[in-house]
């Protein structure tokens, strides 16, 4: 049996068990997926093998670590510096990033967007920012500090610090921040927030499975909004594929991936 897992922190609330297990056992794959609660990066790959495993999926805030982590990245991931999928191939470790794609699959729904606002500067804030700049989306990057920015303005984005932010107007905002994960947090300053969603037409959180208090806040402006699980999903298909070295196809394995959801 080969095994699986996903490394965060915190970790304790992720899906992504469930949505492989699933998948594993509806097409009689042999493998197990768990979770690892990880808090340092720096022992990401150190864990990785001294656990066996085949592969992993990496969430926050090791997204970044785990490229240094390593032996080869392949695809998107060698574009953003993020990796979020590992998998085991003749003692090394190979990179690859799912999350933007899962995410524009999980848009899709608000139809043609053409300006994005990214609030964050973490793992996740690069890869669909890179993402979108691919698409020929209009894409502005806010984050708390400055200096988190640097990476987003040597690849010319518009970058604003909660201070600087002028009054913009966006098709969508997306929070990439961890901020009410956990707590009741707000991903920036609600007066600065309620400005820009007031101006906005649709709004997306990259956290899943509860309505953050930046969605609540959405939908009290009236706003079509969306929660990470359908990025989730997206991003787990990829995954998924990668997993099982694309024995099955990307519907094979969405079918009973979704049906996890029900659970």
């Amino acid at each position: 049996m080969r095994l699986f897992a996903i490394f965060g922190d915190p970790v304790a609330h992720s899906r992504s068990p469930l949505m492989h297990n699933h998948v594993f056992r509806s097409l009689g794959h042999d493998a197990c997926y768990t979770r690892v609660h990880l808090k340092d990066g720096a022992r990401l790959k150190e864990t990785f093998f001294k656990l066996g495993l085949s592969g992993a999926n990496v969430t926050v805030p090791h997204k970044e670590a785990a490229f240094q982590a390593c032996d080869e990245i392949r695809g998107f991931a060698k574009k953003v510096g993020v990796v979020n999928t590992l998998i085991e191939e003749d003692s090394k470790l190979i990179g690859y990033n799912t999350d933007a794609d899962g995410f524009m699959f999980a848009i899709e729904p608000f139809g043609v967007i053409k300006s994005v606002l990214v609030i964050g500067a973490g793992g996740t804030a690069k890869a669909l920012a890179s993402r979108f700049k691919e698409d020929g989306i209009e894409t502005t990057v806010l984050n708390r500090s400055a200096k988190r920015l640097e990476y987003f303005k040597e690849k010319s984005f518009q970058t604003y610090t909660w201070e600087s932010m002028p009054e913009r107007t966006f098709d969508l905002i997306v929070n990439t921040t961890s901020a009410g994960l956990e707590s009741d947090d707000l991903p920036a300053p609600e007066p600065l927030l309620r400005t820009l969603l007031g101006e906005c037409h649709f709004a997306a959180d990259a956290i899943y499975g509860k309505v953050t208090p930046f969605l609540r806040l959405s939908s009290e402006l009236g706003l079509a909004y969306k929660d990470g699980s359908d990025m989730l999903l997206g991003q787990g298909v990829l995954a998924n594929e990668l997993f099982t070295q694309q024995n099955y196809s990307r519907e094979a394995i969405k079918g009973p991936m979704q049906q996890s959801f029900e659970f």
